[in-house]
């Protein structure tokens, strides 16, 4: 391959390179990146023909344009925006951001059509290094890695191209002539074979850019054990992300968990100490408890609004008690950025850690942090999931103080239906207990209503056309209708918000949850052990996690856990993952040495007996080998020689013998000019010795060759001989 084409290649790939960076990462969409791979194919073909675009059509081109992108900007792209995000769909970066990339491409369209001097390239090259920076600012998923990693590659190659290419340039014309040549002495004598390979090939360079990256990231590995991250990107996400996750607020309608749950974008992984996939399958990720019921929807009383606000620098927020820390269950969860500061976790929490600024913890036992719609957010949550058993909860008599008063209230204007229907229903179940009642009411909406994501109920009472009429809907109806059912009877109760376990994911060896996954269920508080119990009303194909299956569904799920691991550990790699490190090193190392130490103190113990005999036997052929070298070099050059080669390595490699010529010569008046190449210098000398020998050196220095013994002492005959000479 030619360089010329080799350096073309090498900064095409580079821009492609960079331009599918900015694709993956969801800077552009699919059909702008198409028609990008058009223009960079139209102009490698156009390249060094008349087709091309002069350096004045190219500005004038980017100039009439500019009123364009201002119409993207105000008209287009926040259009377009708004149809992404009404199909559900993901919209990363801003209107800014999205033209900004559309700008960047048609400048690059631009100065790839056009004629290009060494100018015209490093724009290229720097135009493409803003691409990557856009896209890492547009993600954090593994994807970006490898497209980054790729895009390293192609630039390096390039680099070392454009240099090589810019001093070849340099090179004066007399130089090139003389080293080029075909009537040049050098060119006649050295093996065409050798002047491809060190002069016309560019085979070593693709090798050269592998080393270099290879050395990038070896030396960049500590920066990056050492430097915590942050899970944030660079640049602010409007509407980006999970979309705004409905029902999670201290005021929700009823409908609005059925609308989320239509969406299969992931909100969360979450990752279960001991899980084996079915272990906890009865617990719910808990996100917000709603205690007043307005008839259409539920809210947050003023005395559920009242929160505590915990700070800790360590990290680790204790928001409760627990008798047995054995019953502590342990969960991670990774997640995504959304619009709500509520955090999750598994039924009564009692502490929390994370790199988190604080906690607040409402009275409803809900949890809270800073807003993250813009990053994700890694942290633990330790759970208490141990509740009082069937036959002490059934001998709760239920009186509840005035503070509980509140979980007894309805509506004024509640359909007298529906306590109606709750008499019946516990009368006909012959429960006698307020635990039989809830078991009750929760088996006869799960038996007798149908689960569907279809909002048909509605209306000025739409809880009453679900329970009479409609007798069909989703979750949220469902945990409601049992709400205000209980409290018709006496049972305080409350509807929490929040997301079933979702698919469990074995090559993570984490839940997936996704927003398809939101559920709704009712806790019942009993006075007597001060606990809140769950009891779930939704019949069962609303409570049953998706499973995908196939190869796809397989595939996918090696993706998740690639992109799990990648935030984890290189996105999410905090102080708390640096500290863990340094103590895992820390053991690690410790143990090293111990083992060294007893591996050591045993072979002490062993070394007397046996150490005597293994040094004398090592010595001793240590000396028959160095006694045989000596010999053979003494019998092939004599005392003199053999020290000399002796000292210098191996005689079939040396070219000090051309140094010594040179050296001679200088001596007599005879010196070698910059600009004379060997041959040149000893056809100006004229003499047979000093030509024989430069022909030697030749074959030493560029042929690879190596001397044979008879060889090297004609030499060292010829050089002898000119010293006598000289000497008189």
């Amino acid at each position: 391959m030619k360089f010329s084409t080799y350096f073309r290649l090498a900064s095409y790939a580079t821009i492609a390179a960079a331009t599918l960076t900015l694709f993956i990462a969801g800077g552009t969409g699919a059909g702008l990146a198409l028609a990008f791979a058009v223009v960079l194919s139209a102009a490698w073909k156009f390249e060094g023909t008349r087709w091309q675009l002069s350096e004045r059509a190219a500005l004038i081109v980017i100039l009439v344009s500019l009123p364009l992108f201002y119409v993207d900007w105000r008209i287009l792209t926040p259009y377009l925006q708004i149809e992404f995000l009404e199909r559900g769909s993901v919209w990363r970066g801003g209107a800014e951001v999205t033209v900004l990339a559309h700008l960047i491409l048609f400048l690059s369209a631009v100065k790839l059509l056009q004629r290009k001097g060494d100018r015209d390239w490093f724009f290229l090259y720097l135009i493409s290094f803003f691409e990557v920076l856009l896209a890492a600012g547009l993600s954090a998923r593994p994807t970006f890695l490898a497209t980054l990693a790729l895009y390293m590659l192609c630039g390096l190659t390039t680099v070392v191209a454009f240099e090589i290419q810019k001093a070849r340039r340099k090179v004066t014309a007399t130089q090139t002539r003389l080293l080029v040549s075909p009537e040049s002495t050098l060119f006649r004598k050295l093996p065409m074979r050798l002047w491809r390979r060190r002069y016309l090939e560019t085979r070593p360079l693709p090798l050269v850019s592998l080393g270099l990256l290879f050395l990038i990231v070896v030396l960049a590995l500590p920066f990056f054990l050492i430097a915590p991250r942050t899970a944030s990107s660079a640049l602010k996400r409007s509407g980006g992300g999970v979309a705004a996750l409905m029902g999670f607020s201290d005021n929700v309608t009823l409908g609005e968990i059925g609308q989320l749950k239509r969406n299969d974008e992931i909100v969360m992984h979450v990752r279960v100490e001991g899980a084996n996939g079915a272990s906890i399958a009865g617990l719910r990720w808990r996100g917000v408890a709603l205690d007043q019921f307005t008839g259409r929807g539920w809210m947050k009383s003023i005395d559920a609004k009242r929160f505590e606000e915990k700070t800790d620098e360590s990290g680790l927020f204790k928001l409760g008690t627990t008798t047995d820390v054995a019953r502590l269950t342990t969960q991670t969860f990774f997640l995504e950025p959304i619009d709500t500061p509520v955090l999750f976790g598994a039924p009564r929490i009692v502490a929390v850690r994370g790199s988190l600024p604080f906690v607040r913890i409402d009275s409803e036992g809900s949890i809270q942090t800073r807003l993250h719609e813009d990053e994700k957010v890694v942290y633990k949550v330790y759970s208490d999931i141990a509740a009082p058993g069937v036959t002490v909860l059934r001998s709760d008599p239920l009186d509840y103080l005035v503070p509980a008063a509140r979980y007894l209230q309805v509506p004024g204007n509640l359909d007298p239906g529906i306590a109606a229907l709750a008499k019946s229903v516990t009368a006909r179940s012959g429960s006698r207990t307020g635990f039989d009642d809830a078991r009750a009411i929760e088996s006869y909406l799960r038996d007798n209503y149908e689960y569907s994501l279809d909002l048909k109920a509605g209306g000025p009472d739409p809880l009453s056309d679900f329970l009479f009429h409609v007798r069909s809907g989703h979750c949220e109806y469902f945990s409601t209708a049992m709400a205000v059912m209980l409290r018709t009877q006496g049972i305080a109760s409350r509807v929490v918000n929040g997301f079933l376990p979702g698919e469990y994911n074995e090559a993570a060896g984490a839940y997936t949850v996704r927003q398809s996954d939101a559920h709704s269920w009712v806790e019942v508080y009993f006075p007597q052990t001060n606990s809140w119990v769950t009891f779930d009303p939704t019949p069962p194909a609303g409570r049953t996690a998706r499973v995908r299956t196939g190869l796809a569904a397989q595939l996918s799920k090696y993706t998740e856990a690639l992109e799990l691991m990648w935030f984890q550990y290189v996105v999410g790699y905090d102080k708390q993952e640096q500290r863990s490190l340094a103590t895992s090193l820390r053991q690690d190392l410790f143990d090293l040495r111990q083992s060294a130490a007893a591996a050591l103190d045993r072979a002490r113990g062993a070394l007397p007996s046996v150490l005597g005999p293994i040094l004398f036997v090592v010595v001793g052929l240590g000396g028959l080998i160095v006694i045989a070298l000596v010999a053979r070099r003494v019998r092939h050059y004599g005392w003199r020689r053999g020290l000399e080669v002796w000292r210098s390595g191996s005689e079939s490699s040396r070219v000090d013998f051309y140094e010594r010529l040179v050296a001679l010569l200088e001596r007599q008046g005879i010196k070698r000019e910059p600009y004379q190449t060997p041959v040149e210098f000893a056809f100006a000398v004229g003499n047979s010795e000093a030509a024989a020998i430069t022909k030697a050196y030749n074959r030493v220095r560029y042929g690879g060759s190596r001397l044979s013994a008879s060889e090297v002492s004609q030499i060292d005959a010829w050089l002898s001989e000119l010293e006598k000479q000289q000497g008189r």
